[in-house]
């Protein structure tokens, strides 16, 4: 798909790997529509920085907790622009819980925003698009087992379940391809130490970028002929499966 005049949303497009995207979409043209929750401040920056660029830009605020505030981030999308053509579910939470610390809220409170909630934007996506393109944005985890976090190690390897059965229920109108990152950002407050402990080992030598992230997201959302595809931008650490987090 060319991507020049289309418009896209992406999802905790504020910050982060959500922001790379945006910045990339941009440069290839496209509108871009920042959603957020509680990054007013960092959306709205974003969105002046698009602008002053060349290209259209709006933030779209609320919450991904529900199948009803799914529908009217699609619906807020579809009014700044009048059309959505690209949906990036990059939005998602992360806490460390072992299983002997999980609870209902818990599993509640990352399934929601990690799953529950790229289902339903993407149902919705669906239900008013005849032709588009969506990538979720997963986690290099989905290809091995991790103690520590199992909420969202669930969360994520179900969504990665998701995005190969969207592909084919969506086909031939709607590509749904998946974008799984290494450790690309450590932890908010996390010191430097800590972060190159945390990466483990890279067969690459390298930690990957945000950049690198919205470089695969970019590919796939171009990619008319791939649907159902997950890319790996984790340095190879997919490839060590449980080694990976330095096991």
């Amino acid at each position: 798909m060319e991507l020049r005049g289309k418009t896209a949303l992406v999802t905790g497009g504020a910050a982060r790997i959500g922001k790379a995207v945006c910045e990339a979409l941009a440069r290839e043209g496209c509108r871009v529509l920042v959603h957020y929750r509680r990054s007013s401040s960092a959306a709205a920056k974003l969105v002046r920085e698009l602008l002053a660029s060349g290209v259209g830009a709006a933030s779209v605020e609320g919450t991904l907790d529900s199948e009803s505030a799914c529908r009217r981030i699609i619906a807020r999308a579809l009014e700044a622009f009048g059309s959505l053509d690209v949906l990036v579910n990059n939005a998602s939470v992360f806490h460390k819980a072992a299983l002997a610390d999980v609870t209902e809220r818990k599993l509640l409170d990352e399934f929601r925003v990690n799953l529950f909630a790229p289902i339903f934007l993407t149902r919705e996506f669906a239900r008013r698009k005849r032709k588009g393109h969506i990538v979720n944005i997963l986690d290099r985890r989905i290809s091995g087992t991790e103690a520590g976090c199992l909420p969202y190690l669930l969360t994520k390897k179900a969504l990665a379940e998701f995005t190969t059965a969207a592909a084919l229920e969506l086909a031939p109108r709607i590509t749904v391809n998946g974008v799984a990152p290494g450790p690309v950002l450590p932890p908010r407050g996390t010191g430097r130490w800590k972060v190159s402990e945390a990466a483990g080992h890279l067969p690459l030598g390298r930690r990957p970028s945000p950049v690198d992230v919205a470089s695969a997201v970019v590919f796939l959302l171009k990619a008319d002929a791939t649907t159902g595809q997950v890319i790996y931008v984790d340095g190879g650490q997919h490839l060590l499966g449980d080694r990976a987090a330095g096991r």
